[in-house]
């Protein structure tokens, strides 16, 4: 029977886990088994750098941490050396970096995840890295707002340019130029 310290130590364990889950924004788990350690080295190193939390877990506590937060179908995929990606921030990270890892590795496999409490299966996870930054959709935005603004002062020109009346502002310029 397990004493009563390595099961207070057993249950910090899982509800650190659980917080984990809960406080993140996305998070992807993976079966890391199988890749070297100077390959795991960069991925840690990439991960730091983009602010994502990334540590091997135990199938069994973080099942029980599963049942915490409510992610009991997250336990199927619990099976092998799984590791964990979580970022409290950016919910596209995880995915991004971990797809990129695994086309590269092949022993590295995505198994799923989650994002704003909704569970993703291998292929939901693929799919999320393939979106955008947000920085990029942003501008992709800006840019087609401006395109539509840019569209209708042309169109606004073209209708003052066949009345036949020129903008006082042309006049003006003329005036100054003589």
């Amino acid at each position: 029977m397990a004493s009563a310290k390595i099961l207070e130590q057993k249950q910090a364990i899982v509800q650190s886990i659980a917080d984990q889950m809960k406080n993140a924004a996305g998070g992807v788990l993976v079966n890391c088994q199988g890749i070297t350690v100077e390959a795991d080295t960069k991925l840690r190193a990439e991960l730091r750098n983009a602010g994502v939390e990334y540590s091997v877990v135990k199938n069994t506590l973080t099942s029980r941490a599963c049942d915490i937060v409510g992610f009991e179908n997250l336990k199927d995929v619990l099976s092998g050396m799984t590791a964990m990606a979580t970022s409290e921030s950016d919910p596209i990270a995880p995915a991004k970096i971990l797809c990129t890892f695994a086309e590269k590795n092949p022993n590295f496999v995505i198994k799923a995840g989650f994002v704003e409490g909704n569970l993703l299966d291998e292929k939901g996870v693929q799919d999320l890295a393939k979106t955008p930054s947000k920085e990029v959709l942003i501008g992709k935005m800006l840019g087609s707002l401006q395109s539509s603004l840019y569209s209708f002062a042309y169109v606004l020109q073209a209708i003052i340019d066949k009345s036949g009346e020129a903008p006082v502002a042309e006049e003006a310029t003329e005036a100054a130029a003589e």
